[in-house]
């Protein structure tokens, strides 16, 4: 994820390989197990919503799928934040894709916002 990706959907697949490496790297402890579960869900979850997101029925269609995919953003960067603060990895594991994370939610929030403004 070094170089800066403008495609969206290239972004949130980047993304959720990234948050599998980190999967892959915890522990096998009961912490490390439940956060990795959570996480190759909710991590991998954004690219597949986006996906939907693009096929939206609607504009009230495409708002849900985007705050889904917003959701599954602050739980992931959740998980990464526990993942940091107990610490199951050095932060220097992490800290690239927590950055990413909020990079998307920032673009989430927005493209629902313009999308809101649209529908008016």
């Amino acid at each position: 994820m070094a170089t800066r990706k403008f495609d969206l959907e290239d972004r949130l697949i980047d993304f959720a390989i990234s948050i599998d490496g980190i999967i892959e790297q915890l522990p096998s402890t009961r912490l490390g197990n439940h956060l990795a579960g959570q996480m190759i869900r909710c991590g991998t979850s954004p690219a597949l919503n986006y996906g939907e997101a693009q096929s939206a029925e609607s504009s009230n269609d495409f708002i849900h799928k985007c705050k889904v995919i917003l959701k599954e953003l602050r739980e992931t960067r959740i998980c990464l934040k526990i993942i940091r603060r107990k610490p199951l990895l050095p932060d220097e594991k992490t800290a690239i894709e927590l950055q990413e994370n909020n990079e998307l939610i920032a673009i989430f929030l927005k493209s629902i916002d313009t999308a809101k403004k649209n529908q008016k």
